[in-house]
């Protein structure tokens, strides 16, 4: 059975070009999400690989007022600590970045990866169980990506309490918390990461790659 054809140079570009523009975004318009939009990322993400064709991901969608006040209180409270313990030089600039778009975001997904699941039956997961939660990170990526195609971006919470989180939806024991995702417009476009613009960190390039 021959492969597929290689795909049209112009294609390949602007796949690069989408990887370049994918962006961890914080700032979002009050729009709508276009569902046909999340169902077509949500596909990509259903595509992702997983490890031994578990598909361990497990998603709850944070949609009632008390849910998402829940989940704002958590973040609050946990990046209230997180800038206590900064260094003195830089509690200020952490305090003026914006890490979170839970007010603004319209859909707020909370992603877990189910560790006790049968599916797959452990094929590959019984020396490296972790390869479960990097099975949910890949499809994260593909929905990122996904979304980011159609014009919609998507921000990466992780300055959470993961068990209060869990307490707070009601998630069954034995799910590992993996990432809240908030998704929506972007207030505005640019190629270049938040965090670098405000001099926090800088890329570091291509990384290095040492040979043994």
């Amino acid at each position: 059975m021959s492969g597929p054809a290689p795909f049209a140079p112009a294609f390949v570009e602007e796949l690069h070009r989408l990887f370049h523009w994918r962006r961890d975004v914080r700032r979002f318009r009050p729009d709508p999400v276009p569902e046909a939009a999340l169902a077509q990322g949500l596909r990509a993400f259903a595509g992702a690989p997983s490890v031994g064709l578990s598909e361990p991901w497990r998603i709850i969608r944070v949609d009632s007022a008390g849910a998402k006040a829940a989940a704002l209180a958590n973040f609050e409270q946990a990046n209230a600590a997180a800038l206590a313990r900064q260094a003195p030089d830089a509690a200020d600039l952490y305090a003026r970045l914006k890490l979170a778009g839970l007010r603004e975001a319209p859909v707020q997904l909370a992603v877990w990866c189910d560790e006790g699941t049968a599916k797959g039956r452990g094929l590959g997961a019984g020396t490296m169980p972790e390869t479960r939660a990097y099975s949910v990170v890949c499809a994260i990526t593909c929905l990122w990506l996904a979304l980011r195609a159609e014009g919609l971006g998507l921000g990466w919470v992780s300055i959470l309490d993961p068990a209060r989180l869990a307490a707070d939806l009601k998630v069954p024991d034995g799910w590992r918390f993996i990432g809240y995702l908030c998704i929506g417009f972007p207030e505005a476009e640019d190629d270049r990461p938040e965090l670098e613009k405000l001099g926090w960190e800088t890329r570091r390039g291509l990384p290095a790659i040492e040979t043994r």
